[in-house]
């Protein structure tokens, strides 16, 4: 049978690249986004008509940007600033281009998504600095007290290559890595849909420690510990050790996890230029509409308070300002601990099962601390070995990652002393901005004994504890085992025809819905499912040629697990 999954965007390299688009939902989202057509129309009679967008992160802005291209009037409402995760920040008394990447920071290629807005709004990428990348001058690996210089992995003690070479042969053998990445590569949907119901009915309840532990190319268990201090790609793996294994396939099958780049002038422009962006092709407005203009003072309505299913199977919203509006439709992109929190909510918003998902969804902490420096003194040479001064830093240490990162020798430059996940985040939690600062100056002191970093830093530091924001409450989803049914519950929840009438119309989207949260990409094709299941909800379609994520479900929908 011939597949009716778009493939819009012609794949002619030998290599042709891959996309986040899969296991469990191997949709082209950059196929269907590239498409002439565009993603769909509405009834001309539902033209103007108010949908409620709650959340003005990436995906709450990607959402309400297309549905003001479908004619909608998107209504934004956003508690603190647009942008959510992709918050960027200067630093006090410094150039207002010297900036730090308080949460998203850097973007594989396989975001291609991602990458179609990044594109549309001009803004440009370059190499991000990830331990021994093409792009990092140089990597020290500091464990037990022992530290190794390097430029690329060749000039690692062997044990740390006999640890890479583990973990591919732990891929290999325990999930057809090989096989599964061709697939992906080919957009080979039922190879992809073969290998993967395999491995979700075999490895749901396995943690990722469990997985490295049950191959025999992990049975040491020293490899273990440096694979989780270190790891591969972006540093250790340690802090998901507690995870499914489920979520890491899905990482290192789309390459998430390499070749990453970072958005030149910060990541938080991305949904800024979409807000004041007036797109060519609108249906309904007029040219020169933006989300910006569809709002009074160019500014999203405030906080939401309260969520009520009301007559007629509306979505009733009252915001911090006490004022409330009646919607048809809603997308939620908020994180969705929100609505058990923050957020007073009518219990009929959603059926029972999926209340539970969003109660058992697990988040990961995250913790970062920024330094403006004078200069990016690290690329000195040290007289005695020739070696840069300081570099890309993996460690057992408090800091555990350091990167550095500048826009040219002559100019100030940044420096992110430390970013942690989990139990390693929380260590940081009751300490201020400085006293963080003084602790990772101590860690990375014993590393560098020569380095005075503390001479080179020309303000004060920034730093965020993701678990500690009021209106995030923690990083990113990470499913533990067992949860596949409950991210599948929600990934799926925009196919709603089969829901009664009075579960309907209001939308879940933001990455932690996605299938692969932590990355922006999840936050854009979640915003896409929502944005179809809206314009299916008020009566309309897209065009023939290209079908979007609704209209191929059944298809390639994620594979379902018995609840028995």
């Amino acid at each position: 049978m011939t597949s009716t999954v778009p493939n819009a965007v012609q794949h002619t390299d030998a290599q042709p690249p891959i996309t986040m688009f899969g296991p469990d939902f191997p949709y082209a989202y950059d196929d269907f986004l590239a498409h002439p057509a565009g993603l769909g129309q509405i009834p001309a009679t539902e033209h103007g008509t108010e949908v409620a967008v709650i959340g003005g992160g990436l995906s709450g802005i990607v959402a309400a940007y297309e549905l003001m291209k479908m004619g909608l009037k998107p209504v934004v409402y956003e508690a603190d600033q647009i942008g959510g995760r992709l918050r960027t920040v200067g630093f006090e008394g410094c150039d207002g281009d010297l900036t730090a990447e308080m949460g998203a920071m850097r973007f594989p290629p396989s975001s291609t998504a991602l990458q179609h807005y990044i594109d549309l709004v001009g803004l440009k990428t370059q190499p991000f600095p990830n331990p021994l990348a093409e792009s990092t001058p140089s990597t020290v690996v500091d464990l037990k007290g022992e530290s190794h210089y390097a430029t690329s992995v060749d000039d690692l003690p062997q044990v740390y290559r006999d640890v890479m070479n583990a973990w591919n042969s732990c891929l290999e053998e325990g999930a057809d890595f090989s096989d599964m990445n061709r697939a992906l590569r080919e957009r080979d949907v039922p190879k992809i849909r073969e290998i993967w119901s395999k491995l979700v009915e075999k490895l749901d309840n396995q943690t990722f420690y469990g997985f490295l532990c049950d191959s025999e190319a992990f049975k040491s268990f020293r490899h273990r510990e440096i694979f989780g201090q270190v790891g591969f790609g972006t540093g250790g793996w340690d802090t998901d050790f507690p995870n499914s294994i489920l979520e890491i396939l899905r990482v290192v099958y789309t390459e998430a996890d390499d070749h990453h780049r970072g958005i030149v002038g910060g990541s938080q422009q991305l949904p800024l230029r979409m807000w004041d962006r007036e797109p060519q092709k609108i249906v309904h407005w007029a040219p020169g509409t933006s989300l910006s203009s569809l709002h009074e003072g160019g500014v999203p309505k405030p906080a939401v308070t309260r969520l009520d299913r009301t007559a007629g199977n509306r979505v009733t919203v009252t915001d911090s300002l006490g004022d409330i509006r009646t919607y048809q439709a809603a997308i939620f992109t908020a994180q969705s601990w929100m609505l058990l929190s923050k957020i007073a909510c009518d219990d009929t918003l959603f059926p029972i099962d999926h209340w539970t998902a969003m109660e058992r969804t697990h988040y990961m902490e995250s913790s970062k601390l920024f330094v403006p420096v004078d200069r990016p003194f690290w690329l000195d040479k040290d007289e005695e070995t020739g070696r840069d001064v300081m570099s890309m830093t993996l460690t057992d240490r408090m800091t555990r990652g350091t990167y550095l990162l500048d826009d040219g020798p002559d100019k100030p430059a940044v420096i992110c002393l430390s970013y942690t996940w989990c139990d390693d985040s929380l260590k940081w939690l009751p300490l201020s901005a400085n006293e963080r600062m003084e602790v990772m100056l101590k860690s990375l002191g014993e590393i560098y004994p020569k380095v005075d970093i503390r001479k080179h830093i020309i303000g004060n530091p920034v730093t965020v504890s993701w678990e500690n924001e009021p209106y995030f409450m923690g990083a990113f989803k990470a499913n533990l085992p067992g949860h596949y049914r409950y991210q599948r519950r929600l990934f799926t929840h925009f196919m709603q025809e089969s829901l009664p009438a009075d579960k309907r119309g209001i939308f879940l989207a933001g990455d932690d819905i996605s299938w692969t949260a932590g990355w922006a990409e999840g936050a854009v094709t979640t915003a896409l499912n929502a944005v179809w299941g809206v314009m299916n909800h008020l009566g309309g379609s897209t065009d023939a040629t290209n079908p979007g994520p609704g209209d191929v479900y059944d298809e390639i929908a994620p594979v379902e697990l018995p609840e028995d």
